[in-house]
């Protein structure tokens, strides 16, 4: 494996724009591989994906719409499998800068985790509405109070992980998706006492397509919370 980083993009309907980050990324002049896993979405995001790979493009189409945590989880086990040293996750809806993939991979070879972080000096999020912002703060705010950990933007899901690290997580385990997926990881990963940073990014809302988000999803992330709390309290197995 001559590419040490995997930047995977899990796609549902995000036809409009998975060219657009695919070429963003690339205009990085960076060599790392893209793994798209797409959903089997209705609108042929895979089919477009397929029409414009190159060599450092993989896609992996998958037969039905599994989420989000089921494609990432999907994601890491290929970065073991092919070797990988680390995985940058990003959404496929422009939402982050792929400019910022930059600042993960660097901080990346100090720190287990890297998180981007729209909650670290200050708020940095444009175009949301009042109310989405005030149930994400507040679900990050709920979080650190219930669980007592330090992560400002613990649902965010832009961030740089150490393969090593994922290796330590029975990935077979996570069943969750959304903010709860992304509130796990850094739970299992903060409780391995993993070296975690959390650096500033501006985190835009998508222009094109629609969101994703759930009152399933929102409740999840609500119900998951007390149960890590719970497993930290009885220190259980944190596979």
């Amino acid at each position: 494996m001559s590419n040490n980083t995997l930047i995977i993009i899990p796609t549902y309907n995000e036809a409009s724009n998975i060219i657009t980050i695919i070429k963003k990324i690339r205009s990085l002049n960076i060599n790392d591989d893209i793994l798209v896993i797409d959903d089997n979405s209705p609108d042929n995001t895979a089919n477009i994906v397929a029409e414009y790979a190159d060599k450092n493009t993989i896609l992996l189409n998958r037969n039905n719409k599994m989420g989000l945590g089921s494609a990432y989880c999907t994601g890491f086990k290929y970065a073991i499998d092919k070797n990988y040293k680390k995985v940058i996750q990003i959404d496929a809806d422009l939402s982050h800068d792929p400019k910022d993939i930059i600042k993960l991979i660097d901080y990346s070879n100090s720190y287990d985790l890297v998180i981007g972080s729209r909650y670290i000096k200050g708020i940095r999020i444009i175009n949301w509405p009042i109310t989405r912002l005030i149930l994400s703060y507040f679900a990050n705010l709920y979080s650190r109070v219930i669980i007592g950990f330090p992560i400002l933007d613990s649902t965010g899901g832009y961030k740089c992980i150490s393969v090593d690290a994922l290796k330590t997580i029975n990935l077979d385990k996570i069943k969750s998706e959304g903010y709860s997926f992304q509130i796990e990881i850094n739970f299992l990963l903060w409780m391995k006492n993993f070296d975690i940073k959390e650096i500033p990014i501006i985190f835009t809302d998508r222009t094109v397509g629609e969101s994703k988000m759930s009152k399933r999803i929102i409740f999840e992330a609500i119900l998951m919370v007390p149960y890590l709390r719970f497993k930290k309290i009885l220190r259980a197995n944190f596979d």
